[in-house]
């Protein structure tokens, strides 16, 4: 079980098999597969039993898990992995709830 985000960053920089140019595509590509898996797995939910929808599911938080992995790899790049993002996404968050402005559309509100 990790120890916190900062471990869960480090180990998830230990199973990245790409580097440069192609870890950025490899990491982007799983990602968008990887959520896909998520939205196709709660959309057969939906079509087959709609009181499923909300009760815990293995095979959707396995999904959930590998889009967390690209999710870190991705922001291993970009910041200073999970915990940089989460920092980062929480002041923006609040930010627009200051504002007023959590409900709306565009990235500067």
């Amino acid at each position: 079980m990790p120890k916190d985000v900062d471990y869960y960053s480090d180990w998830v920089e230990n199973k990245i098999l790409t580097v440069g140019f192609d870890r950025v595509i490899e990491n982007t590509f799983g990602l968008v597969g990887e959520t896909g898996e998520v939205a196709e797995k709660i959309k057969k939910l939906i079509r087959d039993d709609k009181d499923a929808i909300y009760v815990p599911d293995a095979k959707i938080m396995n999904e959930l898990g590998d889009v967390l992995f690209y999710v870190t790899a991705l922001a291993n790049i970009y910041g200073d992995g999970l915990t940089d993002l989460i920092a980062r996404n929480m002041e923006k968050l609040d930010g627009r709830q200051e504002r007023g402005t959590l409900r709306g559309s565009g990235d500067n509100r």
